[in-house]
């Protein structure tokens, strides 16, 4: 039996997407909908796939009904938007009840997604499903609040979505941003309803699955999404709910912010009639790494004790725009597995969990992981602290020597190699980095100082040193090494059993320095035949490479 799905806005951003997700499905045959069929005939000649593609028009704005009657699906998505400026809000909805068609839409309007309820008992009597916001925000932050806050009282819940700048942005979702931007948005604060305005109050956060490179701290901006009216239902007790995004480059976003105020301050009317200029500056002046992510974290009580837990999600390269359109994706799957939602009308918050996301993430380079703090979490060690729930991954001659309780001291062996150029020479110097040598004695003296890390490390007699701590602002979740007037925040990166130290930021004499510029060299630790091994490499563009080692060490007793 084939499932026949009609998408509307098919060919546009998240419709397209949503194709080309379920493209290697043959079960399925999809409607490619738009109200340009010369497009949707494009769009279907250039995406090779097992799934039967039909291109048709169609115009939303005329007899919906009858134009469903005639393509007669099995379901109807509606990919289209803006959602918070339909003109009959739900006339898509109430034609397909009439015909008796499953429903579902991406809508990103908390009015629109709230207010879907309403459908409930002609949905159940038609023996069809109408779900609402079946996207990121708010069924995937659901199904994350719903897997955090397992054994909680949950009283907040913060969650944001941080596109990569090569994402691609759709018209129509500028045209819902520029619409709410500096406007009233409903929430709860301080246990109770009230209001926030869109894009003109923000928070920096950092996401950063345990053991991998964390995004860049990254600044949020309040955004109307369905989450901070249905999470309110879902746990009544919740005293505060706020949700962001998280756009880079940074500067574009702050000149988004400056303009939301120009709202909020009632001196422009409004940021709609700028959507066009909107989208093309996000989709011409863009810069950084095609990465994107969303965090979700919740706090509350947990046995007795305030604890906080953070969901953390990583996307690479082109593997991050897909998100939003997988719940959809999960759904129609489940379906075709005979498993679909329940009739009746409601947000999709409840109709997908973690799990359903992590089947389908395990097929791209989307990688998750969550973090803990509790009162505790402060006197653990530093390389635990940071590395959290991926720390029980490193092998144990690795967990031993960074589970410092106190002073501690290791030996062993090392080769080591020096840079030849005069200005690696004088670094190297300045610093006190060890001589070349075969078979070096080197010992490493470990103490906490004013919860700091100092590694003395002394090749044959010859030592230096620099301090380790858990980066703050900026520079949160990454070690910070100093070196003298040199800091380096480094993230810490488990990959096949070796931790990779990877630089993501640097200053000098306390001045932030661009990354382009930074230390660098390959540095990692691993263990064979028992031991801790080491291999370091640090270099600069200036001065090429500067020193290496690598040996072995144990603790001693």
């Amino acid at each position: 039996m084939t499932l026949k799905v009609l998408i509307l806005g098919g060919y546009g951003t998240f419709g397209g997407r949503l194709a080309r997700l379920l493209a290697d499905e043959p079960r399925v045959a999809l409607l490619i909908a738009g109200r340009s069929l010369a497009q949707a005939q494009a769009f279907c000649a250039a995406l090779p796939a097992k799934a039967a593609l039909t291109p048709v028009r169609f115009d939303r704005e005329g007899d919906v009904e009858a134009q469903l009657t005639a393509l007669a699906p099995d379901m109807v998505v509606d990919a289209s938007g803006p959602f918070q400026t339909y003109g009959d809000l739900y006339r898509v909805v109430r034609a397909a009840l009439v015909r008796g068609i499953n429903y579902l839409d991406l809508a990103d309007g908390s009015d629109f997604v709230h207010g879907i309820a309403q459908f409930e008992a002609q949905a159940r009597e038609r023996g069809v499903f109408v779900l609402a916001g079946a996207s990121s925000f708010p069924v995937l932050t659901a199904a994350v609040t719903r897997r955090l806050a397992a054994g909680m009282r949950v009283e907040t819940i913060t969650g944001g979505i941080a596109p990569s700048p090569y994402a691609g942005v759709g018209l129509n979702v500028i045209r819902a941003i520029a619409g709410y931007a500096g406007q009233k948005v409903a929430l709860v604060r301080d246990g109770r309803k009230t209001f926030g305005y869109g894009l003109a109050e923000s928070r920096r956060y950092t996401v950063a699955p345990p053991g991998r490179v964390p995004l860049r701290n990254i600044r949020f901006s309040l955004v109307d999404v369905p989450d901070l009216q249905v999470l309110p239902d879902l746990w009544p007790g919740l005293r505060a709910i706020w949700m962001g995004a998280g756009p880079v480059p940074e500067i574009l976003h702050r000149v988004l912010n400056a303009c939301a105020w120009l709202v909020r301050l009632r001196l422009v009317r409004s940021l709609a009639p700028l959507a066009p200029l909107m989208h093309w500056a996000t989709n011409v002046l863009r810069w950084g790494e095609h990465r994107g992510g969303m965090f979700v974290e919740v706090a509350g009580e947990a046995e007795g004790a305030r604890v906080t837990r953070s969901w953390h999600m990583i996307a690479e390269a082109d593997d991050g725009p897909l998100i939003p359109s997988m719940a959809c994706e999960a759904i129609i799957r489940h379906c075709l597995d005979g498993a679909p939602p329940a009739p009746g009308a409601r947000a999709a918050v409840g109709d997908l969990e973690l799990d359903d996301y992590e089947k389908l993430f395990a097929r791209r380079a989307i990688v998750t992981g969550r973090r803990e703090a509790t009162p505790r979490t402060p006197a653990l060690p530093l390389y635990r602290r940071l590395l959290g729930e991926a720390y029980a991954s490193l092998p144990a001659p690795l967990q031993a020597l960074h589970d410092l309780n106190g002073d501690m001291t290791a030996e062993g062996t090392a080769t080591v190699t020096r840079g030849t150029s005069s200005l690696a020479r004088f670094a190297a110097a300045v610093i006190g980095f060890p001589q070349a040598g075969e078979n070096v004695p080197v010992r490493v003296d470990f103490k906490i100082e004013n919860g700091r890390e100092r590694w003395t490390r002394t090749f044959a007699g010859r030592s230096f040193h620099s301090t380790q701590e858990q980066g703050r602002g900026r520079y949160e979740w990454l070690v910070c090494e100093r070196f003298g007037p040199l800091k380096a925040g480094m993230a810490l990166l488990v990959d096949d059993g070796k931790l990779r130290l990877v630089v993501r930021r640097w200053s000098l004499f306390g001045i932030p320095l661009p990354l382009r510029l930074a230390p660098r060299g390959d540095s990692y630790e691993y263990a064979e035949d028992g031991r801790f091994h080491f291999h370091v490499e640090i270099g600069h563009p200036l001065t090429g490479p500067i020193v290496a080692y690598r040996g072995w060490l144990v603790l001693r007793a």
